[in-house]
Parts: structure tokens; sequence; C-alpha cells
């Protein structure tokens, strides 16, 4: 999954994608049930008379669906806890910028009354949002004292296990939620709904969200594979992309190779250059320039410097599991395949 503590602090929560353990199945579990009340059907008595006798005549109630109330409502997180959310939340705290672009996405807008820094800010509407969370830690008075009565946290160490924890034990809902694929960023989507109440607007994004990218995979299914390497960040090691991650699944479905590495997001630069890329992506929101690789010690030989097949991409829209995960797609689909009419 990402990128977010790797290197220099000013990247540190630019998207909700934590990177110090490796991808884990995810248990994807919502039970959230509606039911329907049907009505009866009541004849009408016959009534005996010399006349020829007339059937009896049903009298049909049309039936009126009543959903079954959204709460209390048990949501299963990525990390397998069962979350009880008791009543509809009025004051959610998000812990992770994803979760602030979902939540802004399905219409709960404004009910979020805190939110983790982020400096790649979106949506506009969250911009003045109190700030409770930053790369130091988790501000747990400012989030009691904001009587939150939901809290939307990330997994894989994003948002500090003992922060989680301590607010729970406040009595504060914590789901905590991480993508590790294209299908748990849609399923954490749903799992925001489910807990706030707008399960079906949730629902409604994601099947949109699905078409899109069974749509754009298409335009890319037939076309050849330049070998990628996608560069997180270099001022102090190497570093790039999981095999098991939301990257790499990016990457392919936008019609790359990518090079990939294990958990530690590292990788030597031997194995960079016996791997000699065709294509490099910069996915250090701009801090790196394509000139820049030329003077890199070892750098000048590979193909992808070589010929100037150095692109910088949006890493924010490409590694943030939320609403606009579809841009990311579509951006490195232009950046890799130019030639694609999107």
């Amino acid at each position: 999954m990402a990128a977010m503590f790797l290197g220099r602090a000013r990247r540190a929560l630019s998207r909700s994608l934590p990177t110090s353990a490796s991808a884990r199945a995810l248990p994807l579990a919502l039970v959230l049930v509606l039911s329907a009340c049907a009505g009866a059907v009541t004849p009408a008595p016959a009534t005996p008379t010399l006349a020829p006798t007339v059937a009896p005549t049903a009298t049909l109630v049309p039936a009126t669906p009543t959903p079954a109330p959204a709460f209390p409502a048990t949501i299963t997180d990525d990390e397998g806890t069962a979350v009880n959310v008791a009543a509809e939340p009025h004051a959610i705290v998000s812990l992770t910028p994803a979760a602030t672009e979902t939540l802004f996405a399905v219409g709960a807008g404004d009910r979020v009354v805190a939110k983790v820094e982020d400096i790649t800010p979106y949506p506009p509407a969250a911009e003045g949002l109190p700030v409770v969370a930053t790369y130091k830690g988790v501000d747990i008075e400012k989030i009691v004292a904001l009587k939150a009565d939901l809290v939307i946290a990330g997994g894989l160490g994003f948002t500090p296990p003992d922060a989680v924890a301590q607010l729970r034990k406040l009595g504060i809902p914590v789901i905590v939620l991480y993508a590790t694929s294209i299908d748990s960023a849609l399923a954490g989507i749903e799992k925001v709904g489910a807990a706030v109440g707008v399960e079906d607007a949730a629902k409604t994004l994601t099947a949109g969200m699905r078409a899109e990218f069974t749509r754009l995979g298409g335009l890319t299914a037939s076309l050849a594979r330049p070998l990628t390497f996608y560069e997180i960040d270099a001022t102090s090691g190497i570093y790039t992309i999981p095999a098991d991650s939301l990257y790499s699944e990016m990457l392919k479905l936008a019609g790359a190779d990518p090079v990939t590495t294990d958990s530690s997001y590292t990788i030597s630069l031997e194995k960079l250059v016996a791997a000699d890329p065709a294509v490099i992506l910069l996915g250090d929101g701009g801090y790196t320039k394509p000139g820049d690789l030329a003077g890199r010690p070892g750098w000048s030989g590979i193909k992808a410097v070589v010929d100037g097949k150095i692109f910088p991409v949006d890493d924010t829209l490409i590694t943030r599991p939320g609403p606009r995960l579809v841009d990311g797609l579509r951006a490195l689909i232009a950046a890799l395949h130019p030639e694609v009419k999107l």
C-alpha cells in the first residue's frame, strides 16, 4: 500500500496509504439489512340472495416496503474488528485523507467536524476543518472535546494503534480501513457509507467507479506493456511499489509491466539498473524533475533515462483509495499510453 512515511515529512500525510506492513487479506463484512412488510389480502364476504351467487372478490392492499432502521449498525472494519455504531453519527472525525474525500462524496461532509492534516487537500469544502492528526500523532483530547461519535482511521500503522485503542476505550467507535487493492478500496468506501447511514449513496458511487475501471482497463488490455519503474521517493534510498499493492494493480490496469519490490518499498540501485525500465514515473509530487535523473550516479544508462521516457504523475490520485481513484487510473494511462483516447 503506500509511501506516506517514506522519505520526507512533507509528504507524510498526502494520501491514506501506510507503508509499514505487507498486504493482508481483507475481511469484507457489512451488516445492514432491509426488510419489507407486505399488505394482507382481505376477501369481502359473499351475501346470500335469491339471485345467482356472485363469487367473493378480494381487496388487494398494496405492499408498502418499510426499510429497516440503519442504526444500530455493526461494521466489520479492515482489521476484522466488529464496530458498533449505535446511532447515526453527527460528529465524524476523519483520520485519513481518503476518508475525508469519501465522506464528502457520499453526502456526509456537513457532519465531519475534524480531519487529518493533508498537504494536498481535497475537496475544497474540507479545507477549513480543524486538524486533529498529523504525522506526529493524534490529538485525542481535541477529538473528545469535539464530541466525536465516529472516527474513521487508517490501518497498517497510518493511524497509531495506541490512538485507536484509546479512542475506543473512551467509547468512541473507530473504524480502521486500509486498501491493498482496487476492490478493497471500493469496499472501504461502502463501509464508510454504511457507518454514516448513506449506504445507498456509497454503493451508487462504487458502482460507477467499478464500471469506469472496467471501461478503462479494456482500453489498455491489448496494448504493449512497457516495463515501468514508479519512483515514490529517492532522497534517502530508492523507494518503489510492492508487488502486491494498490500501486501495482493500478499500473497493470493502466497497461504497464511494473518493476516491483517487497513490503519494505525499497529497491537497490543494482536491481533497478538490472531491470532497465523503459519508462519511469515520478510520483513524489513534483519535487523531482525528469532532468534530475541523468545526474544521479548509476542512472544515466537506464533505458528510460536515455530515451527521455520520464513522466511526473499525480501520486495523490493514483494511490489515495477514495472517490478519485478512477482519475488516478486515467492519469496513469495518459502518461503511459498518450495515444489512448480516454
